[in-house]
This record gives C-alpha cells, structure tokens and sequence, in this order.
C-alpha cells in the first residue's frame, strides 16, 4: 500500500468493481462491473496484480501486471497490461505511482524486468514511458486463439 498526498494505492478488490468499470469505460473498454469482480479475484489467484489509486471518490488509477518466466532471463518478467488515469486526474502523477507500485509489486514477485507494450499512435504513452525509465525494444504482435470466421 502507497500512500501519498491522500492518494491511496493497494490492491484492487471486487468492491472497487462498480468504480472500475466506470473508469473502463471511459477508455472504451465495456465490462459489466460482476465480471470485472471475478476478473480481479481470477488475477489475484494468478501470477497477476491489479493496483488501485483512489483518492476521495471514484478510482483514479488502475494497473493491471502479470509476470512470466523466460528462456532468455533468469528471473520473470513483469507485464503491464493495462495502465489507465481517469481524464481528470491526468498529469498528476498518478501514473507515476501506479508504475512504481507496479515495479515494486514486480521486484516483490521475484522479477527482473518490466516491460509495458505501446503502439506508435499512442504518442503521449510513448512519451510517459520514455520519462519512466522505459526503453524502447521494438514492436509487438497479437494473435487470435480463437477461430476467426
């Protein structure tokens, strides 16, 4: 748990659900709030985090990281897959916590690295993630599991 400037940051649970999905969906992403209530409790049971920053109402924040071992590492590495601060709350500094919380909940867990995937027209996460340490490695590419048709 961080704690800054009445900032709060720990562990995201079921009860922040309704909060989250609210702020989910401000980024595009439409979960009902039950399912993101089993999605939190399915990440703590795995090798995952979900970290929460709220202040005085609605979360602010959430950072969602998984860690995996590697042929090419000795230790895991961690994955940030969702890094999200609601509009108004931005430039802040909010998101600088939530990736420190997340580094920290990384080293914790045992990793080496933490990486978090971009895309070329996200320019301001770009931007942030060069200003927090990140480097660059390349591109990344997603493929389907499921039958497309």
């Amino acid at each position: 748990m961080t704690l800054r400037y009445g900032l709060e940051i720990r562990a995201a649970t079921a009860a922040e659900a309704p909060g989250l999905a609210d702020l989910l969906a401000t980024a595009g992403y439409t979960i009902d709030a039950r399912d993101l209530a089993e999605r939190l409790v399915a990440l703590r049971q795995a090798s995952a985090t979900a970290l929460v920053a709220l202040q005085w109402g609605p979360p602010s924040g959430l950072v969602v990281m998984h860690w995996y071992p590697t042929l090419e590492a000795a230790r895991p590495r961690a994955q940030i897959s969702t890094l999200l601060v609601s509009v108004e709350e931005r430039r802040r500094g909010i998101g600088r916590l939530l990736v420190k919380a997340a580094a920290q909940a990384a080293r914790l867990a045992g990793c080496g690295e933490i990486e978090i995937m971009t895309t070329p027209d996200t320019p301001a996460l770009n931007e942030f993630c060069r200003a927090t340490g990140f480097a660059e490695t390349g591109t990344r590419f997603i493929r389907s599991l499921r039958k497309q048709g």
